[in-house]
């Protein structure tokens, strides 16, 4: 039986998803547009991170991907959960009732379970998103963002950061073939830091999961690098423990 001193209606679940991708020299996160009319009758058009809450017939994951999938359409992503924002005050207020408003519901708080998502950024993609009225804005070109959703930022800048020294995520973000130049840049962008080239290559080199791919760049101004390709088979025999880069602290 419940706690009679406590009150159980109008609760809510909502996914939030923090979308990265890598545009060969910066990072960049998914944005949505969110316009709406304030009290004072003043339209007003802010970004926040693609949200929704879950409908009667979504588990946590579905719903997750239904939201990835309105502004990048049917590509494959890495999507994990990350965390749960339960605070009861995390959205109050004019943020409340926008909710409200735009579900047609009557809810007296939100809990979110934030999910974390990693996609190959192109030209194509970029037109798609703006197409679906989204935005990938550059990480650190990103400003105040609707609700707590700064919050959910860092904190997926954070968890991504753990992740990259224990998986290898970074292919996520690359095309199946890369420079070596390419992979530097990626951690050097993730990490703000500078990495020794030669150091680098050296490290890249001897890892036995990232193989020549036979070929060399097309279409470039400067002499054609060669490209490689992630083995991930070769990277599951070698690496049953956990992955760790530890070239990128030194």
């Amino acid at each position: 039986m419940g706690n009679p001193n406590l009150t159980y209606d109008n609760q809510a679940i909502s996914v939030d998803c923090t979308v990265f991708g890598f545009d060969g020299n910066a990072l960049r996160v998914l944005l949505a547009h969110r316009r709406r009319m304030l009290p004072t009758g003043v339209e007003t058009d802010d970004l926040k991170l693609p949200g929704s809450l879950i409908s009667d017939a979504e588990d946590l994951q579905s719903a997750a991907c239904r939201v990835t999938r309105e502004l990048i359409g049917a590509r494959s992503v890495y999507l994990k959960q990350m965390e749960v924002f339960s605070n009861p005050q995390r959205v109050q207020g004019q943020e409340l009732t926008w909710i409200n408003t735009y579900y047609g519901v009557a809810l007296s708080r939100v809990l979110t379970v934030a999910f974390f998502a990693l996609v190959k950024l192109d030209d194509k993609l970029m037109r798609y998103t703006r197409r679906k009225d989204g935005e990938w804005v550059e990480l650190g070109s990103v400003r105040r963002l609707a609700l707590d959703h700064n919050k959910i930022l860092i904190t997926a800048i954070d968890y991504l950061m753990k992740l990259f020294q224990q998986e290898p995520i970074a292919f996520e973000f690359l095309p199946r073939k890369f420079t070596i130049k390419q992979l530097q840049r990626l951690y050097e962008t993730v990490f703000d830091i500078e990495i020794d080239n030669r150091n680098f290559r050296k490290k890249i080199l001897s890892l036995e999961y990232i193989q020549p791919a036979g070929a060399c760049e097309e279409k470039v101004a400067h002499k054609p690098a060669q490209l490689y390709a992630f083995d991930r088979n070769a990277y599951k025999r070698e690496n049953k423990k956990i992955f760790k880069l530890n070239f990128v602290y030194k």
